[in-house]
């Protein structure tokens, strides 16, 4: 590991995981952290607990705002575990000079956002720095949730489960690099940002067999594979042909070189379900607005454990490796 932090150990891909591992989890080691899911269950299976920092430059961009991502991406997180966000903190920290009136528009999003799970804001801190202490605001979201399924893990995917995602990827990813670097898309390209409650609310009233969820933030569905290819000990096969890309996030990847898959989504989520309720779960989440690309994209297989293979339509197979290196810096 690098003596230094860099960029690149905050993009939720191989640099990061080896930051976590071998600064965090060593010093913080026990059986609940050690189980790596988007947050934690405590309280005997009943609560689901999950904290998150926001630093997204642009604050505002098409399709959210910090402070909808900051609602948006806790809660997430409780839901990514079968639970339902319940209490909130929000910690603000400030820069001196910060025009109020983006504050409050700010805060209207988070009232808006916590009004669709259900949530509120129960405690909280506000800190101001003087000018350059920090780039305008940073927000910090802790949520509690109810779990209302127990046993969802992705430490526990097997080869009864097929792979899905709910929608098409890498929106929130293309949207901020255009808008950080003021591109005219001439499109309708905006970040998926937006709470993933009300989804998995839906396959659970429905009985759906879920093994695991979670949401394809920093590292994109390619880091979500691979965390869970090594954590359950298993091989994911991808059908290349049916990852949902849309064909401004396909252009924006083919002007700069990125990686579809590697892109950050802030409301794309990766599903682990049994085979029998997949295509079931799929119906359910095509209800949804801005789902109708939902669908399978793959299988788990013994192949080669711990690995992601990509199958091309021409018939080829290549790893889909753990992200790498620093594609796109303060992205949520």
């Amino acid at each position: 590991m690098t003596k230094t932090i860099t960029l690149a150990q905050g993009n939720g891909g191989q640099e990061n995981n080896e930051l976590i591992s071998k600064v965090f989890y060593k010093a913080f080691a026990n059986e609940i952290l050690e189980k790596s899911e988007d947050a934690a269950i405590i309280h005997g299976g009943e609560l689901a607990f999950s904290t998150d920092s926001f630093t997204v430059s642009p604050l505002f961009f098409p399709g959210a705002d910090i402070g909808k991502l900051a609602v948006c991406g806790t809660c997430n997180d409780l839901a990514m575990m079968g639970a339902k966000p319940k209490y909130l903190t929000c910690s603000v920290i400030i820069e001196e000079g910060f025009p109020v009136r983006d504050l409050e528009k700010i805060v209207r999003s988070m009232k808006k956002e916590l009004e669709v799970n259900g949530a509120i804001v129960v405690s909280g801190d506000t800190k101001v720095v003087p000018r350059g202490s920090v780039d305008k605001i940073f927000i910090n979201t802790t949520g509690i949730g109810e779990v209302l399924k127990k046993g969802i893990s992705s430490n526990n995917i097997t080869k009864d489960d097929l792979i899905l995602v709910n929608r098409d990827i890498g929106c929130h990813g293309a949207t901020i690099f255009a808008a950080r670097e003021d591109i005219d898309m001439s499109s309708s390209l905006e970040s998926d940002c937006a709470s993933l409650y009300p989804q998995v609310k839906a396959l659970l009233d429905a009985d759906i067999k879920i093994t695991a969820l979670r949401d394809a933030t920093r590292g994109g569905v390619s880091a979500v594979l691979n965390e869970w290819s090594k954590q359950s000990n298993i091989c994911i096969e991808v059908e290349e042909e049916k990852i949902p890309v849309s064909d401004e996030v396909n252009g924006i990847c083919e002007m700069l070189g990125f990686e579809a898959a590697a892109l950050a989504n802030e409301g794309t989520f990766v599903l682990a379900i049994n085979k029998e309720d997949a295509h079931r779960a799929v119906e359910i989440l095509k209800t949804f607005e801005n789902n109708s690309h939902a669908t399978i994209i793959g299988k788990v297989t013994d192949a080669h454990l711990q690995k992601v293979i990509l199958n091309s339509s021409w018939g080829t197979k290549r790893f889909l490796d753990t992200p790498s290196g620093e594609l796109l810096p303060r992205i949520c």
